[in-house]
């Protein structure tokens, strides 16, 4: 098939690599490649033959927004908008309502796999009418992995997003519990050697999958992490997943404590903790360490 892609930063471009190799007509846009196909949105639907099938892969929030807002501005209807960046479900259904005005179909496509996609395949999680999906199908079964697993149309507009919320939460207390592990690990002499316990890990174990087989990878090129900062941002999906659980009156302890410790990793110093350290010495006459100097003070 023919599909236009807006977006070739690196999953955009390595999506748009695996489906020449699955012998579709990939036109790619992006104002910031020069590895593009067209040079301009308007280039990129006069390319493209009709029906049409785009496929965003741009940053969430205002970049998708005013890229699905041009483009109802250009499509035509019985054309097609894929977008399969990380946006919240409920811009999905507002852009679903707009395009639908026009004649326009709306397709929303959790996309995950990062950058191995491109070899293994990406696992699709995808909302939109039967009929919007089926044109978009054959795109779909080229970027999906091998095999029957892989790609679910889950539901009505909005529920590929949603269901990408739900599996980004997921792995926001995945990663927490490995690192914990991983600490508690190194911050004892009883282990000698903490990479190779990880990587037994990888095989026959209950906890084995692939972030732990990503984590080995990392160990194996940095053993004590020392060219890793502990900064650690979060890009949204782990915050919307706990606004729903709340909504929904789900209790969601393990995803709440991860997204926490990501807000924790990019405090010098903890107010709360400062707080806590002044309680101590209040009520209990307890040492407090002197931040400047970096003494402790023993009460008199």
């Amino acid at each position: 098939m023919q599909i236009g892609l807006i977006g070739l930063g690196k999953m955009g471009s390595n999506m748009a690599e695996r489906l020449r190799r699955g012998d579709h007509d990939v036109v790619g846009f992006d104002p910031h490649v020069e590895a593009r196909q067209v040079g301009s949105l308007d280039e990129l639907v006069e390319t493209l033959a009709a029906p049409r099938v785009v496929w965003v892969m741009v940053p969430s929030g205002d970049p998708t927004r005013a890229t699905v807002r041009d483009l109802g501005d250009r499509l035509e209807p019985g054309d097609v908008v894929v977008d399969g960046g990380n946006s919240r479900y409920t811009d999905d259904i507002m852009h679903c309502a707009a395009l639908a005005e026009k004649g326009i179909g709306y397709v929303d496509a959790g996309v995950s796999g990062g950058i191995w996609g491109l070899d293994n395949g990406y696992a699709l999680m995808v909302g939109g009418t039967d009929e919007d999906v089926a044109k978009v199908q054959p795109a779909f079964d080229t970027l999906k992995p091998p095999g029957d697993a892989g790609f679910v149309h889950a539901g009505p507009v909005g529920a590929g997003h949603f269901a990408k919320m739900v599996h980004n939460g997921i792995e926001y207390g995945l990663m927490q519990a490995y690192a914990e592990g991983y600490e508690l690990l190194t911050a004892t002499d009883v282990v000698t050697d903490v990479p190779g316990v990880l990587r037994s890990w990888t095989q026959g174990t209950v906890i084995r999958s692939w972030l732990l087989d990503l984590l080995v990878l990392a160990l194996d090129a940095d053993p004590e992490l020392a060219e890793v900062s502990g900064w650690v941002e979060d890009s949204g999906e782990g915050r919307w997943t706990l606004d729903e659980a709340i909504n929904n009156s789900v209790p969601m302890p393990v995803i709440a404590a991860a997204l926490f410790a990501r807000f924790g990793s990019r405090q010098q110093e903890s107010p709360a903790m400062k707080a806590v350290a002044a309680l101590r010495q209040q009520f209990g006459g307890h040492a407090i360490r002197k931040v400047a100097a970096g003494e402790v003070e023993t009460p008199a």
